[in-house]
C-alpha cells in the first residue's frame, strides 16, 4: 500500500462501521414522529437551519466516516423515491446494525447474518403487501398529506395545506403518474402559513424586462424562446477593417436592423407575452414595450418547461421559425409584488399540467420548515396516487411485520433464524422511538401494541392520546411505498456494511489517514460528524 495508508481488519472494521451507523441513527432518532424534537444546525458561515426533517439534518452535517456516509445515501434515496420516511429508514438501518453486533459477538458469521436479513427483508415485503389498504380517494390523500406534515411546524395549518397539496398533485397527474417537478414551490416570508395559496398555472420569480412594458394582460398569447433577442457573438475570432467612418455607422445600423427584424417576427406571430431563456437586447426591450408586449428574460429552463406544460406553448429554438402555432394561452398574465419579492403570474390556463404553490411563513426559518413539510407531503400524496395503497401509521405496520417475521423465523432452521428474529426486533424500534419521543414508557407501549395487533393490524400508537388506537379510524395513514422503501433500503445498507471486513484508506503525502481515531471524543473511534 502507499506510504501513509491505514488499514483496519476483521472484527475491528465491523465494530467501527456498526458504531458509525448506530451513532448516526441516534442523532436523528429524537426527531421521529409528531412529538419529535428539532435540530438546530449552524454552518461555517453562521447560517442557521432549524428542522426535524431527517434528510435535511444529514445533508447539513459534515459527515466524514465512510459507513455513516452510506446511511446518508439511504436517507437521500428515500427522499428521492418517496419524499418522506428518511428518519425511519436511517433508524431501522442503525437498529439492524445494533442487533447484528450482538449476533456477531455470539460468533455468528456475517454471511449468515446477511442471508438471514435478506430473507427477512423479502418476507417483510410480502407481509406489507398483505396489510396494505387499497385507497386513493381524495379523503385518503388528505389524510396522507396531514400525517406527513404532523410534527413539522405546520400543525395549525395542516388541513388547508393538505387541500392545496392534494389539488396540486391531482392537477399535474397524467395517466396515473405524477411528475412532482411540475409543482413549483415559492417560499415567501412575511405572513402566516394560512396565507399560503395555489396558483393553477405558473409563478416565476422574475420581473418585466423594463417597467415600460405592460404589467397586466388578459387572454395572453405566450411565446417561449430559447433563442436570444439580441445580436449573437461570433463563435470565432474575427477582425473587421473599416476605412471610412460611415462604414462604422452602417455596421451599427445593420446590427439594429437585425434586432428590429427579430422583434418584428415576434409581433407578427401574435404573441403579447414572451418568456426568453436567454438575454434580450436593450433596443429589443424598447421595441417590445412600444408594441405592448410583456417580456421576461433569462428564465430558468425548469420554469420554461412548466410554462409550456401549463399553457401549451412550444419552446422555439430559432426565432425565424416562430409562428402562431407555437404560442400558448393563459387567461391572465401579470406582475405582482408579495412581501419583498416581485413575481410573474401565469394564470387561468386550460387544464394546466403545472401548478405553483406560494407558501408563507412569519419568518425565514418558519417558511423554510413549511416548505420542507410540504415537499414531503407532495411526495407521499404522489406515491399514493400512483400506487393506490396505504398502510396505517403510528408504528402499526412495523409491529405487524415484526409479528409475521417472528412466526416466519420459527420455520427456518439454522442460525439464519436468529438473524430473521433480530430483523423483526429491529423493526420495533419505530414504535419504541415514537413512544420515547412522546414521553411514553417504551416497554408498556410495545406490550400493548403486540397485544392489540392480535386482532387488528391497524392498531398503532396515538402519541396525542398516549394510547393504542385504530390508526385507520384516527386518520393516521401513510403510503405503502414509504414503508416498502424504508425497510428495503435499510436492509440493503446494513447488509453492505456487515459484509465489510477490511477498510483501507489512502491519503495524500504528509496527511494521516483518519478511520477511527478518537478526535472530538466520538465514541467507538468515530471521527467527528458535525
Amino acid at each position: 500500500m502507499p506510504e501513509g495508508s491505514s488499514r483496519v481488519l476483521g472484527r475491528d472494521a465491523q465494530r467501527m462501521n456498526i458504531m458509525a451507523g448506530k451513532v448516526l441513527a441516534e442523532t436523528v432518532r429524537t426527531t421521529l414522529g409528531p412529538r419529535g424534537m428539532d435540530k438546530m444546525l449552524v454552518d461555517g458561515m453562521g447560517d442557521i437551519v432549524v428542522t426535524n426533517d431527517g434528510v435535511t439534518i444529514l445533508r447539513e452535517m459534515d459527515i466524514e466516516h465512510p459507513a455513516a456516509k452510506m446511511l446518508v445515501e439511504v436517507a437521500k434515496t428515500q427522499e428521492d423515491e418517496v419524499g418522506d420516511g428518511t428518519t425511519t429508514a436511517v433508524i431501522i438501518a442503525g437498529e439492524l446494525l445494533k442487533k447484528a453486533e450482538d449476533l456477531l459477538d455470539q460468533e455468528i458469521h456475517p454471511t449468515t447474518l446477511v442471508m438471514g436479513y435478506r430473507k427477512a427483508a423479502a418476507k417483510a415485503q410480502e407481509i406489507l403487501n398483505q396489510i396494505a389498504i387499497d385507497a386513493s380517494d381524495r379523503e385518503t390523500l388528505q389524510m396522507v398529506a396531514m400525517t406527513a406534515m404532523t410534527g413539522k411546524g405546520t400543525e395549525k395549518a395542516r388541513q388547508p395545506l393538505a387541500d392545496l397539496i392534494v389539488d396540486a398533485v391531482l392537477q399535474v397527474e397524467e395517466d396515473g403518474k405524477v411528475d412532482s417537478d411540475q409543482i413549483n414551490i415559492h417560499r415567501i416570508q412575511g405572513a402566516t402559513v394560512h396565507d399560503s395559496q395555489i396558483v393553477n398555472g405558473v409563478v416565476i420569480d422574475k420581473s418585466r424586462a423594463v417597467n415600460s412594458m405592460p404589467k397586466d394582460l388578459k387572454n395572453a398569447q405566450i411565446a417561449l424562446l430559447k433563442y436570444p433577442i439580441e445580436v449573437k457573438d461570433l463563435e470565432t475570432d474575427a477582425k473587421i477593417k473599416l476605412t471610412d467612418p460611415s462604414q462604422m455607422q452602417a455596421f451599427i445600423e445593420q446590427e439594429e436592423q437585425m434586432v428590429k427584424d427579430m422583434v418584428d417576427k415576434v409581433v407578427a406571430s401574435g404573441a403579447d407575452v414572451i418568456f426568453c431563456q436567454k438575454g434580450i437586447d436593450d433596443l429589443a426591450q424598447h421595441l417590445l414595450a412600444k408594441a405592448g408586449i410583456l417580456a421576461v428574460k433569462r428564465v430558468r429552463k425548469s420554469d420554461m418547461e412548466r410554462i409550456g406544460k401549463a399553457t401549451g406553448a412550444q419552446l422555439v429554438t430559432n426565432i425565424e421559425e416562430l409562428s402562431s402555432e407555437d404560442l400558448g394561452h393563459a387567461g391572465h398574465v401579470y406582475e405582482k409584488k408579495i412581501f419583498d419579492e416581485i413575481l410573474i403570474f401565469v394564470e387561468e390556463c386550460d387544464d394546466p399540467k403545472a401548478v405553483s404553490l406560494i407558501l408563507r411563513g412569519s419568518t425565514k426559518h418558519v417558511a423554510e420548515e413549511v416548505e420542507r413539510a410540504v415537499e414531503d407531503a407532495i411526495g407521499v400524496v404522489s406515491a399514493t396516487v400512483e400506487d393506490g395503497q396505504v398502510v396505517a401509521g403510528g408504528g402499526a405496520p412495523e409491529i405487524a411485520i415484526a409479528k409475521g417475521l417472528k412466526e416466519y423465523a420459527d420455520t427456518i432452521s439454522g442460525r439464519e433464524q436468529l438473524a430473521i428474529a433480530a430483523f423483526a426486533e429491529a423493526l420495533e424500534i419505530v414504535p419504541k422511538t415514537l413512544a420515547e419521543n412522546a414521553g411514553i414508557d417504551q416497554i408498556d407501549a410495545l406490550v400493548d401494541l403486540r397485544a392489540a395487533q392480535e386482532d387488528n393490524f391497524y392498531m398503532g400508537l396515538d402519541v396525542f392520546k398516549r394510547d393504542v388506537t385504530n390508526m385507520k379510524d384516527a386518520q393516521v395513514i401513510e403510503p405503502k411505498r414509504v414503508k416498502k422503501q424504508a425497510i428495503q433500503s435499510a436492509a440493503e445498507a446494513a447488509e453492505m456494511i456487515l459484509r465489510i471486513d477490511d477498510m483501507i484508506a489512502s491519503t495524500g503525502a504528509g496527511k494521516e489517514p483518519d478511520m477511527g481515531g478518537m478526535p472530538g471524543g466520538m465514541p467507538g473511534g468515530m471521527p467527528p460528524m458535525m
